[in-house]
């Protein structure tokens, strides 16, 4: 991947001129049974992008999301939780920012809590609604109270199916398909494998079979392979979304 703050003005010029694909890992910190690090949801996000090369510009990752403490507490475990009504105002900012240095082409990804994203929980929709607010904001300053009653937005419906509706220009997606055929949960099988894959100097193994934690019964059965599938899910799922060349 390329990264942003390593981009000179004449490179980000060029990269908005071809439409690439600009991308802000979304994850959060929270604990992971003893086996795994605090940031999983993160490193899984970050780590799958890495392998998508040059196609791509990444933004600095976000990594302070709504964690929460349905998990685990706060004291020693690694959770950090940053209510989500903080993050709202920021998303916007930085979503305004990147719209009026005239990218078209937006998206975030996270992995945290996306099982049920149709729905949304804390940290996406704060992402989600402030990626909406902001492009509503820029289109009625820029185009005026009205704009899309305008008659120049007769098209709109059939621009909406040729991907060219306005409100694409910031999406948020979760690392995994819907339906993705790759287990779903946490700090257990699928998420062990996941860091096997992409972070394995994190994975400490003597430490799966604490018997301390229901969500982690099954962490001693992943396997590499395992998480390497959920890798090639993962980025088949983002070349779709992002519009790249497999």
């Amino acid at each position: 991947m390329t990264d942003f703050a390593r981009l000179r003005p004449h490179q980000l010029q060029e990269a908005i001129a071809v439409n690439t694909p600009v991308v802000l890992p979304i994850g959060v910190l929270e604990y992971h049974g003893q086996h795994l690090p605090a940031g999983v949801d993160l490193l899984a996000v970050t780590e799958v992008l890495d392998r998508l090369g040059d196609q791509i510009i990444t933004l600095p990752p976000f990594a302070y999301g709504a964690a929460s403490h349905a998990v685990a507490g706060p004291e020693g475990t690694g959770t950090l939780h940053i209510d989500a009504n903080a993050i709202l105002p920021l998303a916007e900012g930085l979503f305004t920012a990147l719209i009026k240095a005239g990218f078209r082409n937006i998206h975030g990804v996270i992995h945290h809590q996306t099982e049920g994203f149709d729905q949304g929980m804390p940290t996406d929709l704060a992402f989600r609604l402030a990626g909406r607010t902001a492009i509503m904001r820029h289109l009625e300053a820029t185009r005026g109270p009205g704009w899309w009653g305008d008659r120049a937005m007769r098209d709109y419906y059939a621009d909406q199916a040729r991907a060219a509706d306005p409100f694409n220009w910031i999406r948020i997606h979760p690392l995994f398909p819907k339906g993705a055929g790759f287990p779903f949960d946490h700090a257990g099988k699928g998420e062990t494998a996941l860091m096997q894959a992409l972070a394995p100097e994190t994975v400490d193994m003597a430490r799966a079979q604490d018997g301390e934690h229901w969500y982690t019964a099954d962490a001693g059965q992943a396997t590499l392979t395992l998480g390497e599938t959920g890798v090639e899910i993962a980025l088949a799922h983002l070349r779709d979304v992002f519009g790249l060349k497999s």
